[in-house]
């Protein structure tokens, strides 16, 4: 039984190419979700604030999109080791 260099040298290739994504993900939902506000009101009086508000909420969908990402990759990666 030999080793076939060329198939692990894809897995690694694969495996590092999902991690960087998944922490690129999760690194923009972070970002966004402090765009956002974090969950925490903001004190301080915004001529604008329906601009605000509505800035606020589209990044608060970002970062519920770029965690969703990566909840569904780590999902799928157990359903990869998981026998079914």
């Amino acid at each position: 039984m030999g080793t076939t260099w060329g198939t692990i040298g894809g897995v690694f290739g694969v495996s590092l190419g999902v991690t960087v994504l998944v922490v690129v993900m999760f690194s923009l939902g972070v970002a966004a979700w402090a765009r956002a506000g974090g969950g925490a009101p903001r004190h301080g009086a915004h001529r604008d604030r329906s601009h605000r508000d509505r800035s606020e909420r589209v990044a608060a969908a970002a970062a519920v999109a770029c965690f969703a990402a990566c909840l569904a990759t780590a999902a799928y990666g157990i359903d990869l080791i998981v026998p079914g």
